[in-house]
């Protein structure tokens, strides 16, 4: 029988079309965030009119409030990272998480008009939010290579923005069907969105087990990741770029105000910012990859500076409208997932959703004193002041990161 001697192709010189993939379980991931966003975005889009306008309060309430949505669980954030990492059920933790944060959705209804209610039921919501952030971000690192993660974040990051986009759109719909103020019709549809998300996570998305000795899971391990190269330096440029991170809310009821939009246009400029992340996220994370994470995180917080600083044009318009919110997509494109991506490279992976608790921990505890510091300078010294303050701590902020960074690359070169 002849023999044929043509050889074919090694894998190693084969092009690895494969490089250019995700996996499956960073996209089914994606589509468990995708679809909890539109549910959590259809809350977010309104909640600011809801309590602003609606409820009339304060700006330095509502500053309370908002800090609270991101800030006020930050220690459920290193409890579920904790938890997942010593449990290596990274998947039901993440789980838990999601269920809680649906069932909050119902609560919103509960609580009616009172603000302390609202204010329990909020703090629930963005616990759930911190239990599942860490676990879910560490499947996606232990599910990729690591030369690959800033992509994986991204797409990651793209879907989930794929469901900020749609959720303001949803939002407005049903204000536009039910009435301009049937907030209620609002809050229990996202519920079975959010509902619907948990069974996808459920059957979809796979744990990925891994064989690690007990002893590398404890809080004594936990604990000394602080000590670990370039972990502290990490958390430090993180809690101080969260600092000078005012919250969305606060950035459209300006932008609402200096635009002199309408009312029931509000929540299309959520849609704005989320167009942009969804069409950057993925090239940014990739850009990441390519010329270094940190670079990209600190053209991140450059673009929010020009944010802060498009507020106090003396000529609003469309056309600053639109500057604002391109402006304030690359900065969520360039820092959410990529600092994920970063810290990645840093932690170890038996104590992967630990350290990502604690960076998102840090930005968290920090986002919480932003929020109340610029609703009371809103409130003391006015819109301008308060802005041109923003726009300058983010100027100090970056500078002062860029010397963190560039000390942990001279350590490492996993930055």
């Amino acid at each position: 029988m002849y023999l044929s001697t043509v050889t074919r192709p090694s894998a190693a010189d084969a092009p690895d079309s494969r490089k250019w993939r995700v996996g499956g379980n960073v996209l089914a991931l994606g589509a468990v965030s995708l679809v909890t966003d539109v549910s959590s975005e259809m809350v977010t889009a309104v909640l600011p009119l809801y309590l602003v306008i609606g409820l009339n309060m304060s700006p330095l309430l509502y500053g309370a409030i908002d800090g609270l949505y991101t800030g006020a669980t930050a220690l459920l954030r290193l409890v579920g990272g904790y938890v997942a990492d010593r449990t290596r059920r990274h998947k039901t933790v993440a789980g838990l998480g999601y269920g809680l944060s649906a069932a909050m959705k119902l609560g919103l209804i509960v609580a009616g008009n009172a603000v302390a209610a609202i204010g329990l039921v909020i703090t629930a919501d963005r616990a759930g939010k911190g239990l599942r952030t860490g676990p879910r971000d560490a499947l996606i690192t232990l599910s990729t290579p690591q030369d690959r993660l800033g992509r994986a974040f991204g797409v990651h990051r793209t879907m989930d923005a794929a469901g900020a986009f749609a959720g303001p759109l949803v939002a407005l719909l049903i204000l536009a069907y039910a009435g301009a103020k049937n907030y209620d019709a609002v809050f229990f549809t996202s519920f079975v969105i959010a509902a619907f998300g948990v069974v996808v996570l459920v059957l979809f998305v796979r744990d990925k087990p891994e064989t690690v000795a007990p002893k590398a899971v404890s809080p004594k391990a936990a604990a000394g990741l602080l000590r670990r190269s370039g972990m502290g330096g990490l958390l430090l440029a993180a809690t101080l770029l969260g600092l000078v991170t005012v919250g969305d809310g606060f950035v459209y009821l300006l932008l609402q105000k200096r635009g002199e939009l309408a009312v029931g246009w509000f929540p299309v400029l959520a849609v704005g910012t989320s167009l942009v992340y969804l069409l950057l996220a993925t090239p940014l994370g990739m850009l990441a990859d390519r010329v270094g994470r940190s670079r990209v995180v600190l053209g991140g917080y450059c673009a929010l500076a020009g944010v802060y600083l498009s507020l106090l044009a003396p000529v609003g318009g469309p056309a600053m409208v639109v500057l604002t919110l391109v402006l304030y997509g690359v900065f969520y494109a360039a820092t959410d997932g990529v600092l994920m991506a970063l810290a990645g490279r840093v932690l170890p992976a038996e104590l992967r959703a630990t350290g990502m608790a604690m960076v998102q921990t840090g930005q968290a505890l920090a986002y919480l004193g932003s929020s109340v510091l610029f609703g009371l300078a809103w409130q003391l010294w006015g819109i301008d002041t308060a802005c041109a303050t923003a726009a300058g701590a983010v100027v100090a902020a970056i500078v002062v990161t860029a010397v963190i960074f560039a000390r942990l690359n001279r350590r490492t070169v996993t930055c």
